[in-house]
């Protein structure tokens, strides 16, 4: 069986200590592609030589996160189209806006979001956007920007079902990671009724490691717990899980 993890932050100084094992013992379990997603400007350089380390197991994305978002972001901006030219990157990402950590930054984390989504389309590669308390404002950009040339997932997905039929309806894949196995959730019971199809799996490494590592740092290895608990909640083998999830992951980012 083999799985991929669409987002997993790896170049991360949690990672200083022991990255090569955490590499390693992703591998061994199977999950054969790790996907990054950049920050910002900081995390671009580790990010890249990662990539450049593990060319056969790590691939990046170029983005600016909404919480980096700040008063000097049309610099940061200018500088993914730099390197989108430079490097061959399988996204943008990650990007989005999160009104959960701070909104003072709102109309600037539109704008920004607006531009990678533009950015996405120009380059004819999908985006990875992230939604924190905030999918009626995503939802408002994305009705007046979905079209044939726009793909991507919705990462670390919380939404309800409705959100989520449209998220389907608009082409894009549902991001879908440790959260599921929390007992408060309510996230399982909305898996239930996703289908395989418009599923991919991701860490979200080192954050929101699944039960029983819940609170604890996070690696792409538990992504199989993650395929696990799906499978429980589908009724059917954890071959079938792997099968379709690395299916869907290898057909939207090209890899």
């Amino acid at each position: 069986m083999h799985f991929i993890d669409t987002h997993t932050h790896l170049f991360l100084p949690e990672f200083d200590e022991d990255r090569n094992q955490v590499v390693e013992r992703a591998i061994q379990k199977g999950v054969v592609k790790l996907l990054l997603p950049n920050v910002d400007n900081q995390t671009i350089n580790p990010l890249l030589q990662l990539c450049k380390k593990f060319p056969d197991y790590c691939f990046p994305m170029i983005g600016l996160h909404p919480t980096s978002v700040k008063e000097n972001f049309k610099n940061d901006l200018k500088k993914l189209d730099d390197l989108i030219n430079q490097e061959k990157f399988v996204a943008i990402g990650e990007t989005g806006i999160d009104l959960y950590w701070d909104k003072t930054f709102f109309d600037q984390q539109q704008e920004a979001f607006i531009y990678q989504i533009n950015l996405a389309k120009k380059h004819k590669i999908p985006i990875v956007i992230h939604a924190r308390d905030s999918f009626n404002e995503i939802f408002s950009i994305m009705h007046q920007y979905v079209d044939d040339s726009l793909t991507g997932v919705f990462h670390a997905f919380t939404g309800n079902l409705e959100q989520a039929k449209q998220i389907i309806e608009w082409g894009f894949m549902i991001g879908i990671g440790g959260i599921v196995t929390f007992k408060n959730s309510g996230l399982d019971k909305i898996v239930e009724f996703i289908d395989l199809n418009h599923i991919v799996l991701e860490s979200d490494s080192p954050y929101l490691a699944p039960v029983p590592h819940r609170g604890k740092r996070n690696e792409s290895s538990y992504i199989i717990t993650v395929a696990e608990k799906i499978a429980q909640l589908k009724d059917c083998p954890l071959a079938e899980i792997a099968e379709k999830t690395t299916h869907n992951a290898s057909v939207l980012f090209k890899l």
